[in-house]
Order: C-alpha cells, then structure tokens, then sequence
C-alpha cells in the first residue's frame, strides 16, 4: 500500500484535505467515494482530475466509489454556477448514467473482489425518501445558518438571479449522499473539486451530528489554464471523452497543443508516470522545447488509456497526414464521421457518383464538376507545375481520368494543392 496523500501532493493535484484523514488512509484499505453529475452520456476532460484520483486511489490500495448522481442530476449543484442548471428526466438520466459506467471502466477496476471500484447511483436511495421524511430525518441536523455561510451560497445569493430552493437544498442532499455512504458501504473520506468542499463538509457534519460518526475530507485543485481561457474547451465546445463525441484525433490534439507552462503540471495530473521518468522528460524537454517532448509524451499516454492503443495510431498517422507527408491509406476503414471531422474545416464539394461510372478526366473533375478551381486553364497550369495531388498521389498527366475506383472508401476524393491547401469531394 502506497502513501496516497504523498502521491496527489507531489504531482501537484492536493487542494484542501481535513485534519487526519492521511493519518487514517495508511491505517489500511478504506473505502472513499467521488460524485460525478449525469448531465451528458459522456464525460468530458474536466472530469478527468477527478478520474486520476480515484485511479491513485485504487493503485494505493483503497476502494473507490463512483458515485453517478441520479437523483442530484434531476436538482442541480449551484457550485460554482451563476445560473441553475437544467433538469433532467428520468429517462435521459439512466442513459447518462450507462454511458459514464462504461467509460469509468477504461480507468477503474471493477471486477476485483477485494479493492474492486463500485459504481453507485444516488437515485437507488432517494427514490423511496419521502419529503417530509428526509426534512425531518436529516433537515434538522443542520442549520440554515451554516448553510447560509457556504461560499457557494453567498455568492448566488449576491448575484442577480438568486437561489431557487430546489439549490438551496443541494447541499443538504449531497451530504445525505455522503451520510449513506459511510452508514452502508464504510465510505468514510469524500474527495472531489476545491469548489466542493463545502457541500464535503456538509456530509462530515451530518454524519457526527446524526450518528456521532467520523468521516473525512479531500479536494483536489481546479484545473486553469496559463493564458485563462477554461480549461477542457475549445473553439468547439468540451473535449469529450467519448470518441463519437471527439475524435481521438481531436482529443490527442487537445492535449498536443498544451503550453509549456501548462504541460509541466497536467503531465504529472494526468498521466501515472512515475517522478523520475517525469524529471527525465522534464530535462530532455528543456533542452529542446521545440520539439514538444513533453508534450508529445502526454497526448500519447492519456490517448492511449482514454481511447487505445490503436486509436493514438490513427491520431498520429493523421497528424502526419496533415502536417507531414503521410499516406492517405491510413483512412481506408474509418467512419464517414471520422473521415468529415479529421477534415473539418476544409473547403468541402459535393459529386454526383454517376459522374465518375465511365471516368472523369482530372480538367473537367476540377474545374468544372465540382469547381474547386475557376477554370481548365489555371488547372492545367497547377497540374503542370506540379502543384497538384490527388489521394496524395501528384497528378503529372493531363489525361489522368478518375472512375470510382479511385474513391477512398467509396465516398471520397482528396484534392491537394501544394502542400497546405486541401479540398474534400464527397460523393454520393
């Protein structure tokens, strides 16, 4: 059993944490919980933080618990929200729930008996929790005004739009969450984001002042970025954990594009290197930062534990694809989605499929079935240069006809004009 505290200190992920909960945790295996909301069928990289603890937190020889708000994600947490977040229905939550189980799976063991990560839905407990029942089971425990001085509170209560009490009881359920948790599967430390400790120590409270219990308390930090944009968007939108939802492609870029300030901490965050290796990729960045090792190391590691082994292959053959000299082959297989997200962007025109049954000849292809360039003349003129390649393959004679054999699978013509500008003809 390793020293679990020690391990978030040094990579620089500890926040806040309650007075002897280290002390506790090396006593031997213990039992600790993280709550992540149902708000989308995917999880995104914000919740990645939170997925690392409970990875150290398994590697270290506890037992995690992933709590899936169920019921939490039909109220909304007002933490660190300036307005309240939609609800969702039954239906549309048990579908969010299947789909972050599955993904919780790529990092978590949960098929070990013994410190073996359980997955736990909120919704299993409340569903049968009357109101008045829980206002007087567990209302009464804690004070408005204790409620009142958490942060998270103030600040909506400060702010134009206010509090409905649908948030203002947030805290309240939540700390029931963690009240159930440690009276029936042994949870006693609760971890989760800097901007929950206050709903954490909520449940610490209710458990000493209900059953004069013990429980404890950890958070890790928020993760910013250098130049203070959020971290985890980008120009469109989170960066989804869920391929269909991201490409690996786009997923690897995200964290390839890192700054040197920010790569320096999210390597240690997000990968389970140990420290020496670190240092070393540290020294060998330093010495050449434009190489981007660190960089490079970290986009690999948590693509491949993400997504696989052979996902962070396709990312890179498409990386040297667009920015190198790659082969088109490495697109043959992949989805008509895949292929329209890797070009994205890209300046895209349509072709009928009949065009191409006898042969089309590269001119009228060009220039006048699909327009890409204005004429035959200027075409002719690219060609002639040697400024134009089709599939990748540098279209050197003027008779050159393409027919649908050509087509990258079955559907696509890639057109290249020197060695940035690309155009898509999709056909149908």
């Amino acid at each position: 059993m390793t020293d679990f505290v020690e391990e978030l200190r040094w990579r620089g992920m500890l926040h806040d944490i309650m007075p002897n909960t280290q002390e506790k945790l090396n006593e031997g295996m213990t039992s600790g919980y993280i709550g992540f909301d149902p708000t989308a069928d995917s999880l995104h990289v914000g919740h990645l933080m939170q997925i690392m603890t409970l990875i150290h937190f398994q590697t270290a020889g506890h037992k995690p618990y992933a709590l899936v708000g169920g019921a939490t994600g039909m109220v909304g947490d007002p933490s660190g929200k300036s307005d309240e977040r939609n609800l969702l229905d039954e239906a549309a939550v048990q579908h969010n729930l299947n789909g972050i189980k599955k993904q919780l799976s790529k990092f978590l063991q949960f098929d070990d008996a013994g410190n073996g990560a359980v997955m736990v839905n909120n919704g299993d407990w409340f569903k049968g929790f009357a109101f008045l029942d829980f206002i007087r089971e567990v209302g009464k425990h804690i004070t408005v005004n204790y409620m009142m001085a958490k942060d998270s509170v103030k600040k909506r209560l400060e702010g134009d739009t206010g509090m409905s009490f649908t948030e203002f009881s947030y805290q309240l359920v939540q700390g029931y969450d963690f009240y159930y948790l440690w009276k029936h599967h042994n949870c006693i430390v609760q971890m989760g984001g800097s901007d929950q400790w206050g709903n954490i120590v909520t449940g610490t409270e209710l458990i000493r002042r209900k059953d004069q219990g013990t429980a404890f308390a950890l958070t890790t930090k928020l993760i910013k970025k250098s130049d203070g944009t959020k971290f985890g968007k980008t120009e469109g939108g989170a960066v989804w954990l869920d391929p269909e939802k991201t490409s690996p492609y786009k997923f690897y870029q995200f964290w390839l594009n890192a700054s040197d300030d920010d790569v320096k901490s999210w390597i240690r965050i997000f990968t389970l290197k140990p420290k020496e290796e670190i240092e070393a990729l540290e020294e060998e960045h330093n010495a050449a930062p434009h190489l981007r090792v660190l960089q490079k190391a970290l986009a690999a590691d948590i693509t491949i534990r993400t997504h696989s082994e052979d996902a962070l292959e396709t990312a890179l053959k498409t990386s040297e694809f667009l920015f190198g000299n790659g082969s088109a082959d490495f697109l043959t297989g992949l989805k008509r989605e895949q292929v329209l997200e890797i070009f994205e962007g890209v300046p895209q025109f349509s072709l009928a499929k009949t065009e191409l049954q006898d042969g089309l000849d590269v001119l009228s292809l060009l220039a006048e079935k699909t327009n890409i360039f204005p004429s035959k003349g200027e075409t002719k003129k690219l060609i002639q240069g040697g400024g134009i390649a089709i599939n990748r393959l540098k279209v050197s004679d003027l008779a050159t006809t393409y027919s649908t054999d050509y087509l990258i699978n079955g559907e696509f013509l890639l057109v290249q004009k020197g060695k940035k500008n690309y155009y898509l003809i999709v056909v149908e």
